[in-house]
């Protein structure tokens, strides 16, 4: 049918291999020393910021206290890196620019724990091999220090306190062909500062210099870890972190994370370490994405400092040439402990502590712990010995309301049985205090000066009937009903689902799609779990499934969509994590259906009563979707406005 015309290949001929210069097959010979040390370097040194990368290893690994980082055309042309550590003797200078030597492990057992930055004793002798390496050092003991020339290996005197100087100059100058793929000089020297930017974050005890063409670029002091972020993160971050601690019987967790409101469009302030090394590992950034699920709005990037201590035999950090990729043992529980930390940071609502708005007046504020034992409608929430506003010298409002308050957040939702709610058709969940009584707060009896000790204020009355304006202590409190009452409801059926299957619902006409072979496969493995979902899947052929049930909740929807998804990421993270992802993101649905419309009007005590249960709910400063609830207003900014004072 079709007539087949041959397309002319530019560039290319049908030319015998040995016509066109291509060799014949060779024997089988051994490499020489040089292009194997090349071959390493290609792996090793991807650009200038590799060789800042591994000089800082050596120098961190050797004791330095002081670490000055000097570059010229981006590091292209000249890199030094001078420290102040333990220094190599001068009979050792020359075992230092060898393949495959070092000091830092000498045994199997010791490659299997290692505890130290560097430990394969290639980076040295890959980046001579593609630069001109000077060496100079003085070890403890020494009258003067000595000069290892990297391409003549003389050895000779020079001046130098302890410590230790490499210098690198022009950078692949023996690979052109390596050079001409380097960026800008700006662009390399952006991944320079990076580099030292990660080691400085891990080790705030060591002071870093950076100077670019003779001018001094960056400058760490060793401060504590509070303030080496502030210094190289900006103290806006610090200002919106949470402070983040997570201990277990194997591992460590600590560091500080960002609020939700200090979420990037960019991944670029996402720093994760494992026993003081930068790592890109997919585990841990699935587990600080997954913390971050319910909280951040669209494909915003949360921003992290965080710092995982474990057992060296319990990681393996050979896996990648560069170092920056490790692999666990039990990454389940690496990636239960990130999950679990930042989880509990995020949990305590920040209402008095800290504003979403960014008031000057409440920045940097000190995180908030969870709270314990507070029976909101029969749902077990957490509240501390101290209410969450304490720390912010609020006025302790007291649980018990006066008789007079007689409105609960019953009124909020159309009334339903309390079996329907734990079907999951809707919640029936008034708010309560400790001794059962019925809580709510009332607007027209209560004094302001009361009003102002709750975090988030006296209901003042709605704005068009989507907000509700609160005064506080602080000045003016905005809230968005409709999204402060959907996270509410959301929380307490997370609560009241507490593991429990979801109910499902049979499809009239079961829904068939072609699945590949991971597919089928993982809905095999994981038809429990795809139980408890309540998504019921069959196979039809080798090469197809068939879906039967899906949550009633979402009986409506595509369900050939939702298996792939399920599947996609049961196929991707343990079981466990997928059911309970699966399940939240149900009950989001469900909750957004079941919150308090736009243009609903509310009485004062229904306000105050929604207020109020904010400031117990968990993650009640963000909606399910990830849209803040309430702004703050100060009245600095209120003055400002309208020139008071001035």
């Amino acid at each position: 049918m079709f007539e087949t015309v041959p397309l002319p290949l530019s560039g290319f001929t049908s030319a015998k291999p040995h016509e066109s210069g291509l060799a014949l097959p060779r024997p089988i010979r051994e490499l020489p020393d040089e292009l194997i040390s090349q071959i390493a370097a290609g792996e090793v040194v991807e650009r200038p910021a590799s060789v800042v990368r591994e000089l800082l290893d050596n120098a961190l690994d050797a004791g330095a206290r002081h670490i000055v980082v000097r570059l010229k055309a981006g590091g292209v042309r000249w890199i030094s890196v001078e420290d102040d550590g333990r220094g190599i003797a001068c009979d050792q200078l020359t075992m230092a620019l060898r393949r495959h030597a070092t000091s830092k492990i000498a045994s199997l057992q010791d490659l299997e724990q290692v505890v130290t930055m560097g430990f394969r004793g290639e980076a040295l002798a890959a980046i001579n091999s593609v630069a001109e390496v000077e060496i100079s050092s003085r070890s403890q003991g020494q009258v003067t220090a000595f000069a290892l020339d990297g391409r003549s290996g003389e050895i000779g005197p020079v001046a130098r306190a302890m410590g230790t100087t490499v210098q690198v100059k022009e950078l692949f100058f023996s690979t052109p062909a390596r050079r001409k793929f380097l960026k800008t000089d700006a662009t390399e020297l952006a991944h320079c500062l990076e580099a030292v930017r990660r080691h400085a974050l891990a080790h705030p005890e060591v002071e870093f210099a950076v100077w670019s063409e003779a001018k001094l670029t960056e400058h760490w002091r060793a401060a504590s870890l509070e303030q080496r972020i502030a210094d190289t993160l900006g103290q806006e971050f610090m200002a919106r972190a949470i402070a983040v601690s997570q201990i277990t019987s194997t591992l460590r967790l600590s560091g500080y994370t960002g609020t939700p409101q200090a979420s990037r469009s960019r991944a670029d302030q996402q720093f994760m370490y494992v026993n003081g090394r930068f790592v890109r590992d997919k585990v841990l950034a699935h587990a600080a994405r997954a913390a971050y699920a319910d909280v951040l709005h669209g494909a915003r990037q949360p921003a992290y400092v965080l710092r995982l201590d474990i057992d060296p035999s319990r990681v393996d950090v050979n896996v990648h040439p560069t170092k920056i990729e490790v692999r666990f043992r039990d990454g389940r529980e690496a990636h239960q402990a990130v999950l679990h930390g930042l989880e509990n940071a995020l949990a305590a609502p920040r209402a008095g502590t800290s504003s979403p708005a960014g008031a000057e007046d409440s920045m940097g504020s000190p995180s908030v712990p969870p709270l314990r034992g507070v029976d909101l409608g029969g749902v077990a929430l957490v509240q501390s010995d101290k209410p969450p506003w304490a720390s912010r010298g609020w006025a302790t409002a007291p649980l018990e309301l006066a008789s007079h308050r007689v409105t609960d957040l019953g009124a909020l939702w159309p009334a339903r049985s309390a079996a329907a709610a734990d079907q999951g058709d809707g919640p029936v969940l008034p708010l309560h205090t400790q001794d059962g009584g019925s809580q709510a707060t009332g607007g027209t009896g209560l004094g302001t000066s009361a009003g102002q000790s709750w975090p988030l204020g006296r209901a003042l009355g709605q704005l068009l009937g989507i907000y509700i304006l609160a005064e506080n202590q602080h000045g003016l409190v905005i809230v968005d009903m409709h999204a402060a009452h959907e996270r509410i409801v959301y929380e307490k059926l997370k609560h009241q689902l507490d593991g429990r299957a979801l109910q499902s619902q049979p499809l009239l006409i079961p829904a068939a799609f072609s699945a590949t072979a991971q597919e089928i496969a993982c809905a095999e493995a994981h038809a429990q779990t795809l139980r408890e979902l309540g998504v019921e899947l069959s196979l039809l052929s080798a090469k197809s499934l068939a879906v039967r049930a899906v949550p009633a909740s979402l009986a409506q929807g595509d369900p050939v969509a939702l298996a792939r998804d399920l599947l996609a990421e049961l196929a991707q993270v343990d079981a466990s994590d997928a059911v309970r992802r699966a399940q939240h993101e149900l009950l989001s649905t469900m909750a957004c259906h079941a919150a308090v419309r736009a243009n609903r009007r509310l009485q004062l005590e229904e306000m105050d009563a929604l207020l109020r249960q904010m400031e117990q709910t968990e993650r009640s400063d963000q909606c399910n979707h990830g849209r803040p609830t309430w702004r703050q207003i100060t009245l600095r900014e209120l003055d400002a406005w309208f020139m008071r004072g001035r």
